[in-house]
């Protein structure tokens, strides 16, 4: 498995597996970030995301829709896209930090905690979920 570094990043697939991108941390910047390079644009969440993101999963117990879509398009309540923005997570907001590109939360994210063992994401063609990993 790569490291998440700049120089060794995970590459990763989105959950229906139809496009590839890269991730990494960058803990030098002030708040640490993942930094998404999909294609030629660069998104960047707060790297607490991940954590978050596994602990709001295992509270939930089961299998949660990723609800995927663009900062300007509205979340489909109780998906990880929606509480990724939602002012009741641990960040009380957006994980997503790049203004015009924050959204895409539940599209990016998924797939890295299925990287790291953290949760089991379904690779449909459309509504895919997932849940945490037992145990782990």
């Amino acid at each position: 498995m790569a490291l998440g570094t700049e120089e060794d990043r995970w590459v990763l697939k989105t959950p229906p597996g139809t496009s590839e991108y890269t991730m990494y941390r960058d803990e030098q910047v002030d708040p640490p970030v993942l930094v998404c390079q999909v294609g030629s644009t660069t998104l960047r969440y707060d790297l607490r995301a991940i954590e978050d993101l596994r602990a709001w999963l295992v509270e939930q117990g089961d299998w949660v829709p990723l609800g995927a879509a663009d900062e300007k398009k509205p979340a489909a309540p109780g998906t990880v896209e929606a509480w990724g923005r939602s002012e009741d997570n641990p960040l009380g907001g957006w994980y997503g930090l790049r203004n015009g590109y924050r959204g895409r939360f539940g599209m990016y994210l998924p797939p890295l905690l299925e990287e790291l063992g953290l949760a089991e994401v379904t690779h449909d063609a459309r509504n895919n979920r997932m849940r945490a990993t037992p145990g782990s």
